[in-house]
């Protein structure tokens, strides 16, 4: 979907058009519900902290800037609802039981195939939340560095050392 048609569409919710919203969710709720599962482990979390995202996004929509794109403005509140999710469960243990189909890619990049495995997944789960939630944006949901560093409110080239570091975390989980 395009920043205009988002645009547009945002303009009808705010007008008291609330079907309108439905198009965003249907357009968006892949996407958050993949980020959420990958970072959890966990189905129903995920689908709470999706259907979360989409409340929180339609009480604030009045903050959203339509000059930039929704999906950014979405993700950074699933993100910073994940975030939360971690500290207010004092990072229970995530679940280790992740589903291989629900990684499945179908142009992957090199290191998304690497990512997507089973075992990487469950090293991926063993990262602390930044690095994790990095790798997920990067290789799984291949946003650029410029989207993350959007998302994140951090700088480019510390979303891009975050990211390298991460990608170093990982070697050495491998080779323990």
């Amino acid at each position: 979907m395009d920043q205009k048609l988002e645009a547009e569409i945002v303009a009808k919710i705010l007008k008291g058009d609330r079907q309108a919203y439905a198009l965003l969710v249907e357009e968006y709720k892949s996407p958050i519900y993949n980020l959420a599962y990958r970072m959890t482990g966990n189905a129903e979390d995920a689908e709470d902290l999706t259907q979360e995202t989409f409340i929180r996004a339609y009480q604030y929509l009045w903050r959203y800037d339509p000059r930039k794109k929704f999906f950014t403005w979405l993700y950074t509140i699933a993100v910073n609802l994940i975030k939360n999710h971690f500290k207010k469960n004092k990072k229970e243990k995530l679940s280790e039981e992740l589903s291989a189909s629900s990684l499945i890619d179908n142009n992957p990049s090199p290191e998304a195939k690497l990512i997507e495995t089973q075992e990487i997944s469950t090293y991926l789960l063993r990262l602390k939340d930044d690095l994790r939630v990095l790798l997920i944006m990067k290789y799984m949901q291949e946003l650029s560095f410029e989207e993350i560093a959007r998302i994140t409110g951090k700088s480019l080239s510390a979303v891009k050392m975050r990211i390298y570091r991460g990608l170093e975390k990982m070697k050495e989980l491998l080779k323990e």
